[in-house]
C-alpha cells in the first residue's frame, strides 16, 4: 500500500495548515474563553471550499477525496478544535447524509448551498435518553396527508443555534424499533421548531450546540430524507 500523499492531498494540507496557523490559532483562545461562535472563520471555510470537501462539485462542494477531508480536519482542528468541530458536523453529519440518501431535486435545494459554503447544516439525532441507542428515541412523526406532524425534542446539537437546516430523525413507528426510524431535512426557521439558548460546556465552548423543541411542527413529504422507516440507515 503506497502512503505517499498525492499532489492535490499535499496542496490541500499545506493550504488548510497555512490557515489554520494564520486566522484561527491566534483567535482561539478568546474565542473559547468568550464562548464565541467564529462565524469569520466559518465564513472563510465555505470560501475555501472547506464545507463540503467530499460532495462533487456539481452539488456545490469541492470534489475531494476522503483523504483530503481528514487532512483538513487535522489541521483546521489544531489550530482550533471548536471550528474543526464546526466542521466536521456539517460535512459529515449534515452534507454526507444529504448526498446520499437524497434525491436530486433535495440535492440542489438542501445541499448546493450548504456545501458552498452559503448555508450550516446540523444533525438531530440525541435526546435526553437515546442517542448510541437510536431507536429508544421518543420524539415522533405522524402521517397526515402529505404532512407528518412532528412533536418531541432534540439535544446536545452541534452547530444547532446557527443551523440553517437539520437532519432529523424521528419515530414513526415505534414498535418497528431501528426499522421505525424516519429521517426529514428541515428547515429551523419552521413553525413549532423552537431552539433553546447555547449549551453551556465545559471546553470546545466556541463550537456551540443546544435542544431543540418541536411542537406540532408540520414537515411536508417531499422533506423524507429516504424513505419512511428507513431512517436507521441514513
Amino acid at each position: 500500500m503506497n502512503f505517499q500523499l498525492t499532489d492535490i492531498q499535499s496542496e490541500i494540507q499545506k493550504m488548510t495548515r497555512e490557515f489554520a496557523a494564520r486566522e484561527l490559532q491566534p483567535k482561539a483562545r478568546g474565542w473559547d474563553e468568550r464562548h464565541e461562535f467564529p462565524a469569520d472563520a466559518v465564513k472563510q471555510l465555505g470560501e475555501l471550499a472547506l464545507l463540503g470537501v467530499a460532495v462533487p462539485t456539481e452539488w456545490g462542494g469541492a470534489g475531494l477525496d476522503t483523504v483530503c477531508y481528514a487532512l483538513a480536519m487535522e489541521e483546521i482542528s489544531r489550530g482550533c478544535a471548536s471550528t474543526g468541530v464546526i466542521m466536521s458536523a456539517h460535512n459529515s453529519l449534515y452534507c454526507d447524509p444529504v448526498l446520499k440518501f437524497g434525491t436530486d431535486a433535495q440535492k440542489e435545494r438542501w445541499l448546493k448551498p450548504f456545501a458552498s459554503g452559503q448555508k450550516l447544516g446540523c444533525f438531530g439525532l440525541t435526546e435526553p435518553q437515546a442517542g448510541s441507542d437510536a431507536a429508544a428515541q421518543e420524539t415522533v412523526a405522524v402521517k397526515k396527508g402529505d404532512r407528518y406532524v412532528v412533536n418531541g425534542s432534540k439535544n446536545w446539537i452541534t452547530n444547532g443555534p446557527r443551523a440553517d437546516a437539520m437532519i432529523l430523525f424521528t419515530m414513526t413507528n415505534k414498535a418497528a424499533g431501528n426499522r421505525g426510524i424516519t429521517a426529514f431535512i428541515v428547515p429551523t426557521d419552521t413553525k413549532g421548531f423552537k431552539r433553546m439558548a447555547p449549551d453551556k460546556k465545559m471546553g470546545i465552548t466556541a463550537a456551540h450546540s443546544c435542544s431543540m423543541y418541536f411542537e406540532d411542527m408540520e414537515v411536508p413529504a417531499e422533506n423524507l430524507l429516504g424513505k419512511e422507516g428507513e431512517g436507521f440507515k441514513v
